[in-house]
């Protein structure tokens, strides 16, 4: 859960992924000027994930008010949904950077200085994210219980996994990206 006054949660698993030469034809935003819109990447399809359904959604065009510990730099927006469900909550955000060579060191930036703000309430130590840097995107997928840890019996690590996939499909959308930008 976010509580003020004390440090920022952060994933207690967290996998990180550069981009790749799959990825070339949008490597750059001058090959994909068109900005996301949140009806693009949360499309009515996207309201029920499994177990999981949209909460809210919001869009930030200063990408560091979805951070905390790291700063972007040529990031012009930023698309985030909660989602929630049983006993599991989690988010997704996309980050719309200038080049992969920002995307990656984002991705890097994740790893050991500082992550996404928690905008949904899940019990961080226990918790699964990853972090992939797609061309000039970034997404960055968050799960975990919504039960205290002595109270997770509930909900097993196959839950969680099973969550944070269903969230990583939303970075789904950047494939659409690929195919317009060739």
């Amino acid at each position: 859960m976010v509580v003020a006054g004390r440090e920022q949660p952060r994933p207690a698993t967290f996998h990180a992924e550069p981009t790749s030469a799959f990825y070339a034809a949008i490597d750059s935003r001058q090959n994909d000027a068109s900005p996301l819109t949140l009806q693009e990447v949360f499309t009515p399809a996207t309201k029920t994930l499994g177990k999981l359904s949209l909460t809210a959604t919001r869009q930030y065009t200063d990408c560091d008010e979805a951070l905390w510990g790291v700063t972007t730099t040529g990031c012009t927006q930023a698309l985030q949904a909660t989602y929630q469900g049983g006993s599991m909550a989690g988010q997704f955000v996309i980050f719309n950077l200038a080049d992969g060579r920002a995307a990656d060191a984002l991705v890097a930036a994740l790893r050991k200085d500082g992550f996404v703000r928690q905008d949904v309430a899940f019990e961080a130590a226990g918790s699964r994210a990853q972090a992939r840097a797609m061309g000039h995107y970034v997404t960055v997928s968050w799960v975990g219980a919504t039960a205290p840890a002595e109270d997770q019996a509930t909900t097993s690590v196959q839950d969680q996994v099973t969550a944070l996939v269903a969230l990583d499909g939303l970075g789904r959308v950047v494939q659409g990206r690929i195919v317009a930008a060739t």
